[in-house]
């Protein structure tokens, strides 16, 4: 009676959580739909076997997981998208999946697109759990626990590097099997070949955003928080912006110590000896395992390569001090912040000499746009186009490519408000434009100047 008792509470507050609407808090409808019976393990309907006794504390421990990060609030925005607009949804197609979940592209009635994350029934989680404890509805139960703990700490943590929650529908008419869906925006999967042929500007960017998002991971509302499965497959590109769109397996808890010698940071080439504080914890230690997870998936291989050479000293003092974790996220950011000041004023060009005086320039023109010599890394695969920070970097850049005669400093701006400039082989095609100015080096004949 007892038993009955209970699961029919459950039921009841299920449905007042069904009833707080969009700003209710995520820890009454979720966990509420969730619940276990207390005592029995059982899965919350009459006739149903009891679930394992180890299943039973897994589920346990991942609720009171939930319960501690919903505690603190997270209300759904005004305008969220709920489990109607999940009904309404079309052109529903497959993104990708992992260990607990698959990931959804679908269309949404009103216009636009999102990202649709549940949990996935034949995955490595729920299947390895099955065969643990052979109770399916159980294992597909835990594996939910799993996103609505990503779901609760999308609506604590804001930040442009974290993907946006758009919504989430919780669906128990299929109880045991509780179904949870999030709505999130949606991205494009990073990839880091197409990463390697970008320019470098696009690629600083892509490593400045990481070092913004892990230093604020380190002082978020919630604690330093640990990116525990800390690979690029967790980050997308939305709009040329990375964001991590994995949080599930992100912790708050830092590990606890008696002594140093029980802090330990390993990683598969190196280890890092941290220390234990006063109050048990190892200092730093999530801190400091996301900035080396970041320095060898991203740095080492989107900071140095094709970087202006008079800014490559500051960027291998970034990937040695990280590298050996000499640094911190505070102090990385600041070096980051260094070179990106030193890249937007031009400040690094400041003993170049002035090569401009070379080219005579013609005013009210611009050049044809059409396919020309190549170089690497451009903005443009029908041509040679870059940043520069002015006209007479242009003119040094020019000058170092055999095939460059003429320049045109274009329109176009880059993140960093730089200008983008166009190089050719030849400036006999010529069209006005008031706003244009043309540079053809003087060692070009008078044929090709006119």
């Amino acid at each position: 009676m007892e038993a009955a008792a209970q699961r029919a509470r459950a039921r009841a507050r299920a449905r007042r959580g069904a009833r707080l609407g969009a700003a209710a808090l995520l820890a009454l409808p979720a966990l509420a739909l969730l619940a276990l019976p207390a005592g029995r393990g059982g899965e919350g309907r009459r006739g149903a076997a009891p679930l394992p006794p180890g299943l039973l504390e897994e589920l346990r421990q991942r609720r009171r997981d939930l319960r501690r990060l919903a505690a603190g609030g997270g209300a759904a925005a005004a305008g969220a998208l709920g489990c109607g607009d999940l009904r309404l949804v079309s052109g529903v197609s497959v993104v990708g999946w992992g260990f607990t979940k698959v990931v959804l592209r679908a269309a949404l009635a009103g216009g636009g697109a999102v990202a649709l994350k549940a949990v996935h029934g034949a995955g490595r989680e729920v299947r390895q759990c099955v065969r643990r404890y052979a109770a399916p509805a159980g294992c597909r139960r835990l594996a939910a626990y799993k996103l609505l703990k990503e779901v609760a700490l999308l609506r604590r943590l804001r930040h442009p590097g974290i993907v946006q929650l758009h919504g989430q529908c919780y669906d128990s008419s299929g109880d045991p099997e509780v179904r949870v869906t999030a709505m999130l925006e949606l991205g494009s999967p990073l990839e880091m070949i197409q990463l390697l042929q970008t320019p470098w500007e696009e690629r600083f960017k892509i490593c400045l955003s990481l070092v913004k998002l892990l230093f604020y991971l380190a002082h978020s509302p919630l604690g330093s928080i640990v990116l525990l499965d800390f690979q690029p497959r967790q980050f997308v590109m939305v709009d040329g912006n990375l964001k991590v769109t994995d949080m599930d397996d992100a912790s708050t808890e830092e590990l606890s110590c008696k002594e140093d010698n029980d802090c330990t940071l390993d990683f598969p080439t190196k280890s890092f000896p941290l220390k234990c504080s006063t109050v048990g914890k190892c200092e730093g230690i999530n801190e400091k395992k996301n900035l080396f997870n970041a320095y060898r998936y991203f740095f080492t291989y989107l900071l140095p390569h094709s970087a202006p050479p008079p800014l490559q000293p500051f960027l291998s003092d970034i990937l040695n001090a990280t590298g050996d974790l000499r640094y911190g996220i505070n102090e990385t950011l600041k070096a980051f912040e260094k070179v990106l000041h030193l890249y937007k004023s031009g400040l690094y060009l400041q003993k170049r000499p002035l090569l401009l005086k070379e080219y005579i320039s013609l005013k009210g023109f611009r050049t044809v746009e059409v396919e020309d010599y190549k170089c690497w890394p451009s903005y443009s695969h029908l041509g040679c186009l870059l940043s520069v920070h002015s006209a007479e970097e242009a003119a040094a850049i020019c000058n170092s490519q055999s095939r460059c005669q003429s320049f045109i400093v274009t329109q176009q701006r880059t993140w960093t408000g730089r200008p983008l400039a166009s190089f050719q082989s030849s400036p006999t095609d010529l069209i006005p434009d008031v706003n244009a100015v043309v540079y053809i080096k003087r060692s070009a004949s008078s044929s090709e100047r006119l």
